[in-house]
């Protein structure tokens, strides 16, 4: 009862939030609050709510004080030189855009780290796809691509989890689906390819603007456009613009080559002490807000701009955030998803047993939007891995078939991890777009690994 209670409520939000019935936000909060009751849970609806808030209170301040962080450096205009030098090197091509978007992308997710991943990366080309008028579907659907297949790294959280629940070490689950993550990553340049070429078609060559300040809509830039105008539902998608362009804060006298200078160091230096995990990562960014703040804005009144500037863009952010507690809690607290790991093992018919390597892989990108990947890997996993015990199959090659898919391709769509609404908030989309814009392409990535790691041996047939 409890777990058919759990894929209602699982269900019953993918509907929803897909067909944009309501909003995630509400969804998110009110969805699991009706299930419990249906379930008998209301005595322990609170405490289980105040957990589950608890737990993304840390996340939901690093993400406040890292997107005021962010937005400052994009104000003083830190990043424009890089938003330039992308242009240059992609000559206004959407197609080209897209394609090194892919290709930094991986380069930032180098450090496993989804939340910033996300953070770096929108930040940097949230302006380059507005200035092209390009769709933010576009970036958060390549931004995914690129973060899913590199979440497989052994210090990202999935192989992490895998190895330590299964006790195997790297050897045994990512070197063998080392060809496999290859062939991923191969694939996620093709698919930005192929996306890149759909953007193209619709905004043609777009020329480049003359200033660093953001054109509007309606300005030059869409006269130099020689390409089709795009269509109100595109405009409605790309979301509000965050603040007015950068520099707005900061006037001519105060964008000096030396603070550009201090910015720059203080952000390598943010994002070493990140990578190096020097302090929890909420405060790392509150003391580098402060710190930049300062410099920056040495005046309250600017100070207090920036964060009326700003308050928006946090808010939406943020709110997501808790939102997304009350739902983890409720789920996690009623044992729901407990229930539904050991619900979804037990349909598994024994003559697919000889098969579960290549079952655990088709199903693991699609069961992100399931599981947590706690619940996963250290409920759904081990169970998973004794049964193919049975059937003579070893272990790491179930911990070896999940890494394809399970919070790798999948954790930028899911709903239950905070990083895909950092993704999503910071782009101004919604998730329901953004889980039917990227959801075959991400599942493709699985398959194209699937495929590979089928053919080097890492998991069986």
């Amino acid at each position: 009862m409890i777990a058919i209670l759990g894929f209602l409520t699982i269900g019953l939000f993918l509907v929803l939030t897909m067909t944009r019935r309501v909003s995630v936000l509400t969804a998110l909060v009110l969805v699991p609050v009706v299930t419990a009751l249906v379930g008998g849970f209301a005595s322990g609806m609170g405490p289980m709510i105040l957990e589950g808030l608890g737990k993304v209170a840390p996340t939901g301040i690093m993400i406040a004080f890292a997107v005021l962080y962010f937005s400052l450096m994009i104000d003083t205009g830190l990043f424009d030189p890089l938003i330039r030098g992308i242009l240059r090197l992609a000559k206004d091509d959407p197609l080209r855009i897209a394609v090194g978007t892919a290709v930094l992308t991986m380069c930032v997710a180098l450090d496993g780290d989804g939340a910033s991943t996300f953070l770096i990366t929108v930040s940097a080309l949230l302006p380059v796809y507005k200035r092209l008028d390009m769709s933010p579907l576009v970036l958060t659907g390549v931004v995914c691509l690129g973060a899913g297949v590199m979440n497989m790294v052994p210090w990202g959280g999935p192989t992490a989890r895998a190895m330590a629940v299964l006790k195997l070490d790297g050897s045994e689950v990512f070197a063998p689906v080392l060809p496999a993550m290859a062939a991923g990553i191969a694939w996620v340049l093709v698919a930005s390819y192929l996306i890149g070429l759909r953007e193209r078609r619709r905004l043609g060559t777009v020329g480049l603007p003359a200033e660093p300040q953001a054109q509007p809509r309606s300005g030059p830039q869409a006269e130099r456009r020689s390409g089709p105008q795009p269509d109100p539902q595109s405009e409605a998608q790309a979301g509000p613009v965050r603040g007015d362009g950068p520099g707005t804060l900061l006037g001519p006298e105060r964008r000096s080559a030396g603070l550009t200078a201090f910015n720059l160091v203080l952000t390598v230096v943010l994002l070493a002490a990140l990578v190096l995990q020097a302090m929890p990562l909420p405060v790392l960014f509150v003391l580098g807000f402060a710190i930049a703040a300062v410099v920056n804005l040495p005046t309250w009144e600017k100070q207090q701009a920036l964060l009326d500037k700003h308050a928006r863009s946090v808010v939406l952010v943020t709110t997501m955030i808790f939102a997304a507690g009350v739902f983890t809690g409720i789920l996690t607290g009623t044992k729901m998803i407990d229930q539904m790991a050991t619900a979804f093992v037990g349909i598994i018919p024994d003559s697919f047993g000889g098969h579960l390597p290549l079952l655990v892989a088709i199903t693991s990108m699609p069961l992100s939007l399931v599981f947590t990947p706690d619940a996963y890997y250290f409920g759904v996993l081990p169970v998973l891995a004794q049964t193919a015990g049975g059937f003579g199959i070893e272990p790491a090659e179930i911990a070896r078939a999940a890494i394809l898919g399970q919070m790798t391709t999948g954790f930028p769509l899911s709903p239950l991890t905070a990083a895909t609404f950092i993704l999503v908030g910071m782009s101004g989309v919604q998730l329901g777009q953004h889980q039917r814009f990227i959801f075959g392409w991400a599942f493709a990535t699985t398959a194209v690994m699937t495929v590979v790691a089928l053919l080097t041996g890492a998991i069986s047939f």
